[in-house]
């Protein structure tokens, strides 16, 4: 929630992103302006969600294609809708969620012409390493390019990419540093690249209370808790984070089965230590962590967003607008919303999506 051996070709993947991240940097800029508002000033709109045909949360309980495909550290599986030909949009789930965060938004953008793919992220569901050397890394530098390799595979040079939790921050990574591979973006909760000097920062009480389980993850006790108990931890973790989502049962265990994903358990663990200083990453990735540790600014196009029933930890959008220097607008969705906004709101969510990708033309 918001927030080695064995793997070779990983060094020279990202040198060679790292080469290219300036490509692009033109296109983005011209692609400013239809959105028509500046990141400074924190502007927030109703959604307008009269384009997008009215769906009930829920009407969707399947995608109609799951697929497999090698792409860099991991056979990934993914569910796929839309034309092949298509404008390419990539979905992103967070913690503990999967691909189901957007079985309503999918065939929505599948409806208007779009090619769809939602992965799922390293430790979920059926995506697996090719390695059984490579380290369950969780940092969010490699989650990132996780989704760049899988484009590569997959032949997209450019999606619009959309996501909250863990997903969104792995959108804003791929934007910040390779915005010629980020066409436009839809953030849930805003800008969330982080590092690890920040996470050893205390905050105030009331805010430490909101991160309860980083500090349950910190212990050996926490660890073997969640191996345990990680279901039932998963759907604590649901109704903290959107307090008013009537989900059901069935919901909730199509979502769950992901998490028994072998890898799962270390790689979520991994992930919060990491963030808080408390275990190590991989020195291939050290440059990029870099980068990110100094907040850089996203020059895409961006739609971030915001349920009002949020109860999970996040800023204002006036702490972080100025962030997004492209056409940008923060939008506020009412109506009991929680954290995992794509299947609370899909209606809303797939309207940014196609608003912020029509912004660049």
């Amino acid at each position: 929630m918001s927030d080695g051996a064995g793997q070779p070709g990983v060094d020279s993947q990202v040198v060679n992103l790292d080469r290219r991240r300036f490509l692009g940097a033109t296109a983005a800029a011209l692609a400013a302006a239809p959105l028509g508002i500046n990141a400074a000033s924190a502007q927030s709109a109703t959604a307008d969600v009269s384009r997008v045909p009215a769906i009930r949360p829920g009407t969707n309980t399947t995608f109609a294609a799951l697929k497999q495909i090698d792409a860099g550290l991991l056979n990934v599986g993914y569910a796929e809708a839309g034309p092949v030909s298509g404008p390419p949009v990539v979905l992103l789930h967070g913690w503990p969620y999967d691909i189901h965060s957007f079985v309503d938004v999918a065939p929505l953008l599948a409806a208007t012409g779009y090619r769809v793919i939602v992965p799922y992220l390293r430790g979920y569901g059926s995506t697996r390493f090719l390695a059984s050397g490579s380290m369950r890394n969780g940092q969010p530098a490699a989650v990132a390019l996780d989704i760049v390799a899988l484009m590569d595979a997959l032949k997209i040079q450019s999606a619009t990419i959309g996501g909250f939790d863990w997903g969104a921050r792995t959108a804003n990574i791929i934007g910040a540093l390779w915005p010629e591979r980020c066409k436009a973006m839809v953030s849930v909760s805003g800008y969330l690249i982080g590092n690890q000097q920040a996470g050893k920062l205390p905050l105030p009480p009331d805010d430490e209370f909101q991160w309860w389980y980083q500090f349950y993850f910190a212990t050996e006790r926490g660890r073997l808790g969640y191996e345990k108990y990680r279901h039932d931890f998963a759907k604590l973790i649901w109704k903290q984070a959107s307090p008013k989502w009537s989900f059901d049962d069935a919901t909730f265990e199509r979502s769950a089965a992901a998490f028994d994903n072998p890898d799962h358990v270390e790689i979520s663990i991994h992930n919060y230590r990491w963030r808080q200083g408390l275990a190590e990453g991989e020195p291939r990735y050290d440059t990029l962590e870099q980068r990110l540790a100094q907040r850089p600014a996203i020059s895409v196009p961006t739609i971030t967003m915001e349920g009002d029933a949020n109860g999970a930890p996040h800023l204002p959008p006036a702490a972080y607008a100025k962030l997004f220097t492209a056409s940008y607008q923060h939008r506020q969705i009412d109506g009991g919303i929680g954290h995992n906004l794509p299947q609370e709101a899909p209606q809303a969510f797939a309207q940014a999506v196609i608003d912020v990708d029509r912004a660049v033309h």
